[in-house]
């Protein structure tokens, strides 16, 4: 059947021309966004960001419209000076960017031959920022009302006519909004900036959000480091009736929660426990309801994506950016498939519930569409925010599995996501039945209990289930179900299992969690998440190992030498707070200068109190500086600046009488020798560490550059001859293959760990977790045979008393 689906294909693309000339018997529309295509005489010109949303929004025009595209923004501040008048009311200095002027020029032609101009730019502060330069540039502003603003919230054909019969004026608190962002990123980094050229090295960078979500980065890796695990037991006792296995594990010890610290506190009360018969003393049973959660919000979006596709931030904002401005769909041609995607609203249309709820009620039991529509309350977010609509399906007859043939992958697996989870958000709660069994032994002074559920009605989960991560709380979901149980019941003892355990520290984060704290603490708008994170990997202020955040050594010093220099601008509560006045900028409440002033103040004062010299002596641990002396002439050592950033020399190296110099840089981890020979040259190989962790180099480097991954220790289960290495994706994504690479292909991108199979015997199983239940529950899988097991840190069983 697939086959003859892509057969249809090219027939579609062949009839395309025909399909065009019907269009222009219909209603032609002048659409161009190509950069030799003449101006309409008279008319309307739409101006937008992209050329794609250009072609879509064309389609809906009638005759007389020219569509130009900016390709971003056409205007902004210089790049090699601050571009800010702070002495008068901070005063922004733009130009036009010099790759878009060619592009401007278009513009501007286009427009003095169109009667009127619409500025069609994205429905938010930086759309509205793009359409007040070009209004600006067109001279605009007050031109008898030759230039409006329209604003479109979905690519469909009604809301492009809703959007062209109720033109607007320009937003300016929208733009002053954007205009203080801009103003204050641009004064943070370019002053900030330098002090790190002055302390590390030259190159680095200093923003106003991303430092603070480098310090949320490192701050836990310091709490990792400074953790020290405890250890402690639990105790289980494993019980059946009537064939059915289940657990029950010690709640309670003389009425207190246990505090089992060693072995021999668990053994003894094992071996008490082990004489008791287990009979109910008392069971609970309760209804619980789960309701159908919020359609998506861009940091909900991005936090979901994370779990479920494994997309990163920026992977998932680009797929909702084609998604929004439009995808070739067969006859209908460039549709856009869902609303706006940068968004804080859970708000949806009447008209779009009314969809959710016919398709529901047409392709679903009754039972899973609920008598009124949901309505959904979000939660942190400032009414203008709620301007725009939630994400969701522009229309939900649009089904993921009808469109899989026109999509590239990532836009189909979030299509998919985004389209299941608006109409599951209107469908009924999933019913459980959770149980719990409590077995109140020797006169109460050991408590056990069983908990378990069951689903009664599976709801919503018919259509959507949301994801969890491992330090995520338990769900229903992961609760096994109890066998029926009455007060009074005796069950079968198999076992009573003692289980040592060790305090963890807290996880680091992960794509989804970094989102989720820097949504929780306010800090950035969720549209800037994807920039973020982006700019702390690519400037190698952090790596993502295992999909978790790790500081670099490059990293946590540029983050001890920014909490130094400036102890408040960085502060997480100082940074939300922006983001609050930033929202009140726009919405009326604060003026933006205002707003500049009171930041720029304690900045400044910040910035003019800053002592280099004493920064780079306690970043770099230079305390016992003084005692050195330069080991050519013997003349005291000091801290210099160069090109590169600084570095030690001797004090007579600027007068040229000595030429002593070394680089601040601590020791490199030493080489670690190996068995490992160099299959090119056939010298012992040793284990270096680089920018991305240990590797294996040949020792003749650089006469040999022979390099490969530092092998698991697990033979290919495929070719049964090459080892099993951690390696990298051109993007960067980590992944388990064999060395004998392209002879043999294996791979997977679930960790191997070097433990036998309990089924076959072969020494290497994969780490699968769950991510559909809380709790993140962990099995491991055979490479060879597939088998399956539940990972548990189980003692050896005590035997029971007969």
């Amino acid at each position: 059947m697939a086959a003859k689906k892509k057969d249809v294909k090219p027939k579609g693309d062949a009839t395309t021309p025909r399909r065009t000339k019907a269009k222009r018997r219909k209603a032609p529309p002048a659409v161009s966004d190509a950069p030799d295509a003449a101006p309409a005489k008279g008319g309307a010109l739409v101006i937008v960001e992209s050329p794609t949303k250009a072609k879509t929004i064309g389609k809906y025009l009638g005759r007389g419209y020219t569509v130009k595209a900016t390709v971003g923004h056409l205007r902004d501040l210089p790049k090699r000076e601050l571009g800010v008048d702070v002495e008068n009311g901070f005063t922004p200095k733009y130009v036009t960017i010099k790759e878009k002027a060619k592009t401007l020029a278009e513009i501007k032609k286009a427009a003095k031959a169109a009667d009127r101009v619409l500025l069609a730019t994205d429905p938010d502060r930086e759309g509205e920022a793009i359409a007040w330069h070009v209004a600006s540039q067109l001279n605009g502003g007050g031109n008898n009302g030759k230039v409006r603003r329209v604003l479109f919230h979905e690519i469909t054909k009604d809301a492009v006519a809703q959007a062209l019969a109720n033109p607007l004026d320009i937003d300016q608190r929208k733009v002053d909004a954007q205009q203080a962002r801009r103003v204050l990123d641009r004064l943070v980094g370019y002053k900030a900036s330098p002090l790190l050229w002055k302390s590390i090295k030259t190159g680095l960078s200093a923003g106003r959000v991303q430092t603070v979500a480098l310090r949320l980065i490192c701050e836990r890796e310091e709490e990792i480091r400074k953790f020290v695990a405890q250890e402690y037991w639990t105790i289980a006792a494993d019980l059946e009736k009537d064939g059915q296995a289940f657990q029950a594990r010690l709640q309670k010890l003389d009425g207190h929660k246990p505090e089992i610290k060693d072995e021999a506190a668990a053994k003894a009360i094992v071996a008490d426990v082990a004489k008791l018969p287990f009979v109910v003393t008392s069971v609970e049973r309760g209804e619980r309801r789960r309701k159908a959660p919020a359609p998506f919000t861009t940091s909900t979006l991005q936090q979901e994506a994370a779990k479920q596709l494994g997309f990163s931030a920026g992977r998932t904002m680009r797929a909702a950016q084609k998604l929004y401005e439009g995808v070739e769909i067969g006859d209908e041609g460039s549709v856009g498939l869902i609303t706006y995607m940068r968004t804080d609203s859970v708000r949806v249309s009447d008209a779009a519930i009314t969809q959710a709820r016919e398709y529901i009620n047409a392709q679903f039991d009754k039972r899973y569409l609920p008598a009124e529509p949901n309505v959904h309350k979000g939660g942190r977010g400032s009414k203008v925010q709620d301007a725009h609509e939630a994400i969701r399906p522009t229309e939900v007859g649009h089904r993921p599995e009808d469109l899989k043939k026109y999509l590239e992958s990532d836009l189909f697996k979030l299509y998919q996501l985004i389209w299941r989870r608006f109409v599951a958000s209107q469908m009924t709660p999933a019913v459980y039945e959770a149980t719990k069994v409590d077995f109140d032994l020797a006169n109460g002074r050991f408590l056990f209990r069983a908990t378990g559920s069951r689903v009664l009605f599976d709801g919503y989960h018919v259509l959507y289930q949301e994801a969890h991560e491992p330090e995520e709380a338990k769900t229903l979901d992961s609760l096994a179900p109890i066998p029926p149980l009455a007060q009074g019941d005796r069950v079968t003892v198999k076992q009573i299992v003692p289980s040592q355990h060790f305090t963890e520290p807290p996880p680091r984060f992960s794509e989804a969690s970094l989102v989720k704290e820097l949504e929780r603490l306010g800090i950035g708008r969720p549209s800037t998440y994807a920039a973020i994170i982006s700019t702390l990997r690519t400037r190698w202020y952090a790596t993502a190992k295992d999909r978790r955040f790790q500081p670099t050594p490059q990293g946590e010093t540029v983050w001890n030498v920014m909490k130094r220099c400036f102890p408040e601008v960085f502060e997480v509560g100082f940074t939300a707070q922006m983001e609050t006045e930033l929202d009140k900028i726009e919405e009326g409440d604060l003026a933006w200068q205002q707003v500049l002033g009171d930041f720029w103040v304690p900045f400044n004062r910040a910035l003019e109190a800053v002592d280099v010299n004493k920064i780079i002596h306690e970043v770099h641990d230079l305390s016992k500086l003084h005692e050195e002396t330069c080991p050519k002439c013997g003349s005291p050592l000091e801290v210099r600046s160069g090109r590169f950033g600084p570095y030690i020399a001797c004090v007579r190296y600027a007068t040229k009488e000595c030429d002593f110099s070394r680089s601040l840089k601590k020791d490199k981890v030493p080489d670690r020798p190996t068995d490992e020979i160099c299959k090119e040259c056939g010298a012992p190989m040793v284990i270096k560490t680089g920018r991305f962790g240990e590797f294996l180099a040949c020792t003749r480097y650089p006469q040999c550059k022979h390099t490969r991954p530092v092998p698991l220790g697990i033979k290919c289960p495929k070719c049964g001859e090459g080892d099993l290495a951690e390696r990298r994706t051109k993007k960067g994504r980590t992944f388990y293959g064999c060395l004998r690479y392209p002879d043999c292909d294996y791979s997977t991108w679930n960790k191997p760990v070097a433990v036998p199979c309990p089924s076959c015997g072969f020494v290497g199983m994969e780490e699968l977790k769950s991510k559909t239940t809380g709790g993140g529950g962990l099995t491991r899988r055979c490479l060879k045979c597939g088998h399956e097991v539940a990972v548990e840190e189980v003692a050896p069983a005590e035997p029971l008393a007969s």
